[in-house]
């Protein structure tokens, strides 16, 4: 709020007959803007008033709600009252200081919302006075707890109609705090399969090979959009995936040595598939490590689950590591 607007408000409010100690005090504050003023300041610039009349000028003052008080670090503080907005909740017009206070750090916090700890922090409120506020301003859905990802024993706030930020939520991946593996693999899965298949579409044509390799790898090489478009339109996604979240998909797939990315000058991703020279090592692929039975597994050929009998250890054991099709690669 402006000065010049507070002193007027302050000064209209008060008579001709008001004691003068009441207008110096309420100057003093005033002019110490969006710092305030605190309680030692004010005595040492009013020597002539005792510490009993300078706290029935303030309590006066604090009852016709033209400035606040706060507690900064065991320091009384005395602030101008900031006016109620158009904005201002419904549930929060009246509210004693101490709601205000909590409100206005919550809602600076944004979308990504503020622990407790900090709110307790910048406050400076007792514990059990902070959880009756937080309570209260949950109550009038005014605020909101969410739970975070990285910690979800902790709980942060924001206002109650914000949607929190996907670093709380962790994004597309997760649902209700757990991460969606199945999802992620099936997106995997799918994002390769394009790249892939853009590849085999082009290779395959004699025309696109004839305008020679820079041309072809433009031909087979796709933006994160073109791959997000693709997913989109197959409809596998409940949630509405961007480009962002696509493209994590695709970083995922540079690691495993399925796509390589190649980076624009203007900082633009191109992504396309390629050929390993060689697959996985021999015991990563092995399907024990994800068999649901392999507790009952015994080396005994008339187990029901046996090594010796597996089909998928069969199959696995069959598998070339090194390739030996240069066409393939």
């Amino acid at each position: 709020m402006p000065r010049a607007k507070v002193y007027n408000k302050a000064k209209a409010s008060t008579s001709a007959q008001s004691d003068p100690n009441e207008q110096i005090i309420l100057s003093l504050v005033v002019a110490g803007g969006t710092k305030g003023c605190f309680d030692d300041d004010l005595e040492k610039q009013i020597p002539n008033l005792s510490n009993e009349q300078r706290v029935q000028i303030i309590n006066k003052l604090i009852t016709k709600r033209l400035i606040d008080v706060y507690n900064a670090g065991g320091r009384l503080i005395y602030k101008v009252r900031a006016e109620e907005s158009e904005n201002t909740p419904e549930g929060l017009k009246g509210a004693d200081t101490e709601e205000k206070i909590v409100y206005g750090l919550i809602k600076e916090a944004g979308n990504k919302g503020i622990w407790m700890r900090d709110v307790r922090f910048e406050s400076k409120l007792q514990p059990t006075v902070l959880n009756k506020i937080l309570k209260a301003l949950e109550g009038k859905k005014i605020i909101k707890a969410v739970k975070s990802v990285a910690a979800n024993k902790k709980k942060v706030y924001m206002l109650y109609e914000l949607e929190p930020d996907s670093s709380l939520t962790g994004g597309s991946w997760y649902s209700d705090q757990d991460f969606e593996s199945e999802f992620v693999d099936v997106l995997n899965q799918q994002c390769y399969r394009y790249l892939l298949e853009l590849r085999q579409k082009y290779e395959s044509d004699p025309g696109a090979v004839k305008k020679g390799p820079l041309a072809l790898y433009a031909m087979i090489s796709a933006t994160p959009l073109m791959v997000c478009k693709f997913i989109s339109d197959l409809g596998i996604s409940k949630v509405s995936l961007s480009e962002d979240d696509i493209q994590t998909i695709l970083e995922t797939l540079v690691f495993d040595g399925k796509v390589d990315r190649e980076i624009k000058s203007g900082g633009d991703r191109l992504y396309r598939a390629v050929s390993a020279l060689t697959g996985p090592a021999g015991l990563i692929t092995a399907p024990c490590g994800v068999c649901p039975v392999v507790a009952n597994c015994r080396n005994d050929p008339v187990a029901p689950v046996s090594p010796l009998t597996c089909p998928y250890i069969t199959a696995w054991g069959s598998t070339s590591i090194i390739k030996t099709d240069v066409s393939d690669i």
